[in-house]
């Protein structure tokens, strides 16, 4: 068993990346792991102070049954549809997740402490459907410290806006282009502009960006390898943190902009990054490659448990490791460009692909829920 001790010097190099201005959030919940006090465990001994959620964590989580059996027969004596059955048990996860939370919510201003749920990915192209799943996630989990998951497709992007004009805190998820990480910033303004005219308080109003990063590498490092000269090799696991390094800097210019200063007079949060996707997909990297190198003040990193449990094995944290690098960045993504690879075919490939992959993992979880339904003598749908 380790001891404090030995889970507190394990942990040193996550200390100093909270040094650096990163919050360290758990991309990874389930109802086994806040039952068991492993949620709690990880606050207090890996510096996590958040923790996000998506579909296909929710789907490994319910569909594993472990902790859902005695709602899921009361859910199935009631004669709930499966996707009210889904809902109800996503919430009641999120909710509790919140109240372990709840004390770094209030230590830091509400800067941290959240837990994030995303919408059905089935509304991700409806607007209108958005914004009422974001009212209807935030009224039933009723927690301060929740985030309300709004994907950055075209539809999302005004959807944004709306959510935060009612002064509900929003995580964009699936942001893989710099064009639309604009975009999403822009949204943001927009609505506190929108619940600032309304009297809202912004200061209670929250919000990240989740930049994705690893996808980007396996994506392009697929085509670079197709073409399989040195000079396209070495460009090999460099797309990625150069396209997150460029958005950390168009996040330094917007919010330096005369918009965003009138908005933090009246004591507006900025837009926070976020990075996301940050497991290494390839195992010829460093497991830790999507953390040490994406170390800036102000930034979220957050992390499946494995890489989580190496950055606090061994992670190296030398500081800032992103704000310097802006120029080879450009370079990078220009190389990748010249070699014939669109950066433009390959993000919106991404986005496309992260929407169906995340509607695929919801099915999924609705099947398992079904069959268990079913099981119990009451037709879930």
């Amino acid at each position: 068993m380790i001891t404090m001790t030995e889970a507190t010097a394990a942990a040193e190099p996550l200390k100093r990346l909270s040094d650096e201005g990163v919050s360290i959030w758990l991309d990874d919940l389930s109802r086994e792991r806040i039952a068991s006090g492993n949620l709690a465990g990880l606050l207090a001994t890996r510096h996590v102070v958040g923790v996000t959620t998506n579909p296909s964590i929710f789907q490994a989580a319910i569909g594993s049954g472990e902790g859902y059996e005695e709602q899921l027969a009361d859910l199935a004596v009631r004669g709930v549809t499966v996707d009210e059955a889904v809902r109800m048990m996503t919430t009641a996860d999120v909710r509790a997740a919140a109240d372990v939370l709840r004390p770094v919510y209030d230590a830091t201003g509400g800067r941290d402490g959240r837990v994030s749920i995303e919408v059905d990915p089935r509304l991700a192209h409806d607007t209108a459907a958005t914004v009422a799943e974001a009212r209807q996630l935030a009224w039933l989990v009723d927690r301060p410290n929740v985030m309300i998951k709004i994907p950055a497709t075209r539809a999302g992007l005004p959807a944004i806006t709306e959510v935060i004009a009612q002064g509900i805190s929003v995580n964009v998820t699936l942001i893989f282009s710099l064009e639309r990480y604009r975009e999403v910033m822009d949204a943001y303004l927009a609505g506190l502009e929108k619940a600032k005219e309304k009297g809202l308080d912004l200061a209670a109003i929250h919000s990240v960006a989740s930049f994705f990063v690893s996808r980007v590498d396996t994506e392009i490092d697929k085509r670079l390898t197709l073409l399989g000269t040195d000079q396209a090799l070495a460009l090999k696991g460099r797309a990625a943190l150069a396209n997150a390094r460029l958005a950390y800097a168009a996040y330094e210019e917007v919010f330096a902009s005369d918009r965003w200063l009138a908005l933090s007079g009246a004591r507006a949060n900025r837009q926070r990054p976020l990075w996301a996707s940050t497991g290494v997909k390839d195992p010829a990297y460093k497991d830790t490659l999507y953390v040490e190198d994406l170390v800036a003040p102000g930034t979220v990193n957050t992390m499946p448990e494995a890489t989580l449990d190496a950055t606090a094995d061994h992670g190296r944290i030398t500081g800032d490791t992103v704000t310097g690098g802006y120029a080879q960045a450009r370079a990078d993504l220009a190389a990748v460009e010249r070699l014939g690879i669109s950066y433009d075919e390959v993000v919106t490939r991404l986005e496309d692909e992260g929407v169906a992959k995340f509607e695929a993992a919801w099915q999924e979880l609705l099947d398992a829920v079904t069959k268990s339904m079913n099981a119990k003598g009451v037709d879930g749908q």
